[in-house]
């Protein structure tokens, strides 16, 4: 994109410093023991504007660089997930802020070694289906929607059209960018958009038993994992392999809890994870 006659690069820096959590005005957080929960909360169908995908990549950053925590979650309060972009922000004057503030939240998902599981309870469109698709882990009810309309607008989504093939496959990516037409929960399930589709009467139940499942495990071998899978996307498969065994012999090896784990077994026992 051109600005002033020149090319501008995205850089996912914010132009001012990035909002602390105890200011937050759009996103609750709150932790508990080894698991942060960030929750949307802008009414009434938390669209993003550039403060709130600020406090989104502040939260992320924040607690990816903490040890104790395991797992991020981010869900949402109300009836949308996420309604996508505020229009307001489109305007020729703000766009290049905000398109920052949205690289700037979306560059901290894909970065953040901490696994984060995306909680989709009714619509997310726009930027809220992104979110989903940049998520390690997505549980979604039958209200969930899943949508890319920018098409519509005479635009098109750019994150998307980079992540989606990855996870879709390239004609499934572009039915969703080129018609912009929402999906079903059930449909995001079988597309592998989706982990799993609880009914919504169980749905706290099953973000409770994932929870359980992940922040079981060791932190940094959780860490480890993440980075072993995303680091061989894009990869030949023999470099892919190579790159995993990497981490896994000069890393892995390395840690106490890798070595507590193989104790626990031989013993017959539940390891107890010192997390480094």
């Amino acid at each position: 994109m051109a600005r002033n006659g020149r090319d501008v690069e995205l850089l996912g820096t914010l132009a001012v410093a990035p909002p602390k959590i105890e200011e937050f005005q759009h996103v609750k957080v709150r932790v508990e023991g080894d698991v942060a929960r960030l929750t949307l909360d802008r009414p009434e169908h938390n669209l993003l504007n550039e403060r709130m995908l600020s406090e989104i990549a502040s939260g992320i950053n924040t607690f990816g660089e903490r040890n104790a925590v395991k797992l991020i979650v981010l869900d949402s309060l109300g009836k949308t997930f996420c309604g996508g972009i505020e229009l307001g922000e489109y305007t020729q004057r703000r766009v290049f802020q905000m398109l920052e503030a949205f690289h700037g939240a979306f560059a901290a998902m894909l970065d953040t070694s901490t696994p984060v599981l995306v909680v989709v309870n009714g619509a997310a469109y726009g930027g809220g289906a992104e979110l989903a698709a940049l998520a390690d882990l997505v549980i979604a009810t039958p209200k969930a929607r899943f949508a890319q309309p920018e098409i519509k607008l005479g635009v098109f989504p750019p994150l998307a059209a980079a992540v989606l093939p990855y996870i879709l496959g390239p004609k499934q990516a572009l039915e969703l960018v080129l018609t912009g037409e929402a999906i079903t929960g059930e449909r995001a399930l079988e597309l592998g958009l989706v982990n799993w589709l609880v009914p919504e009467a169980d749905l706290q139940k099953k973000v409770d038993e994932v929870i359980g499942k992940v922040a079981s495990q060791s932190g940094p071998v959780l860490t480890m994992a993440k980075k072993s899978i995303l680091g061989s996307l894009g990869l030949p498969l023999r470099e892919g392999v190579r790159q995993s065994m990497k981490v896994f012999l000069n890393e892995l090896a390395e840690l106490e809890d890798s070595q507590e784990g193989l104790r626990a077994l031989v013993e017959k026992r539940a390891p107890k994870w010192k997390n480094r």
